[in-house]
């Protein structure tokens, strides 16, 4: 995206003491930017999906966490510890699924506790120095895995992703969708085939707006007509995001992925996750212990009509996210490189460094 046409997802006013996020649950229609500042604004709008994204969520998260800190009126650390403790815990219990939010509010932590005793005032600022810092490796990272992404594709490839792993649900360029503008950038003029991602449409609403606003060739494709897509030979790799990596390569990415992946396996296509190390969690051997984020019945009933879309009284199952398996993923291109099987050795030392 050029840099007349970014729109920062997530950015911190920190001389009006505010995050300002825009509202992706009114995107394509309206460009709303939201101006929080208190906790519990903070909360609902990572919960209700306003901010969305694991980068974007643990950005937001650090932010929230510090503007807390900040507003504190405790006069040692002990207190404002108390106050960062409690603000941590109600933010954790906002999405259950993406590491980044734990990742994040575990850093900033670790931050304080590195500032233990000190005065407010160097409190605050080593907080607010964090915040910073958490978004802009986010930037430097999300760079890095388009450069070893782009390494993978070939000119002119036709490309598939689902849900939305770009800008807007990071500090920028994005992680599945980060190839894309590089390559977009170098002339590689990739047609991209966007998901709309049932039953929040976050491609056809996000995907697909942020990259028609940058130029590239998109075009939105109902979920269930990815394997005609496919069969049709206009897909020659498929990229998606995801919010968490297990030891074992399992990846947890929105509802419908792994789908996509037992697709891609069928028509011979390479399915790559993209992961900042930051959404690894080698405390979790494998996809099964994820938890899996269960939304409301209404985002499938009556989300997007004025009238119902299915029955009264009908039950209705909305997890968030699933869990692709290892075996049917290619590679997992991080910040540091491209992890291929098997997972539990390569990720763990590219998370060594």
């Amino acid at each position: 995206m050029s840099e007349a046409k970014r729109v920062e997802a997530v950015r911190l006013d920190e001389d009006r003491g505010e995050l300002v996020i825009l509202d992706q649950t009114l995107l394509p229609c309206e460009t709303v930017f939201l101006r929080l500042s208190g906790l519990e604004e903070c909360c609902e709008a990572i919960r209700s999906l306003r901010v969305r994204g694991a980068p974007a969520i643990g950005i937001a998260a650090a932010y929230a966490v510090h503007l807390a800190v900040r507003r504190s009126r405790g006069e040692d650390w002990g207190s404002l510890a108390e106050d960062f403790a409690r603000a941590k815990r109600r933010l954790a219990a906002t999405r259950p699924t993406a590491h980044n939010l734990f990742w994040a509010l575990d850093r900033m932590e670790a931050r304080l506790e590195v500032l233990r005793g000190a005065s407010p005032v160097l409190v605050k600022a080593g907080l607010l120095e964090e915040a910073e810092l958490i978004r802009s490796e986010d930037e430097a990272v999300c760079k890095a895995i388009g450069e070893h992404s782009l390494a993978l594709l070939e000119k002119g490839w036709g490309l598939l992703t689902h849900c939305n792993a770009g800008e807007l649900a990071t500090a920028r360029y994005g992680t599945a969708l980060a190839s894309v503008y590089l390559g977009e950038e170098r002339g590689y003029t990739f047609k991209v085939f966007a998901d709309e991602t049932r039953p929040l449409l976050q491609g056809a609403r996000l995907t697909a707006w942020e990259l028609k606003e940058a130029g590239v060739d998109v075009t939105l494709i109902c979920d269930n007509m990815a394997a005609s897509v496919m069969a049709k030979g206009l897909v020659q790799a498929v990229l998606v995001g995801c919010d968490r990596v297990a030891a074992n390569g399992d990846a947890a990415n929105k509802i419908g992925t792994s789908g996509v992946a037992i697709l891609a396996r069928h028509y011979g296509i390479p399915f790559y996750v993209h992961a900042p190390l930051s959404t690894l969690d080698l405390s979790c051997p494998d996809g099964s212990a994820i938890v899996i984020e269960e939304r409301a019945a209404e985002e499938v009933t009556e989300k997007w009509y004025a009238r119902r879309m299915a029955p009264e009284g009908v039950k209705v199952l909305n997890p968030a996210f699933d869990v692709t398996e290892a075996s049917l993923i290619t590679g997992i291109v991080t910040e540091r490189g491209l992890a291929r099987p098997p997972y539990t050795e390569s990720l763990a030392r590219l998370a060594r460094g």
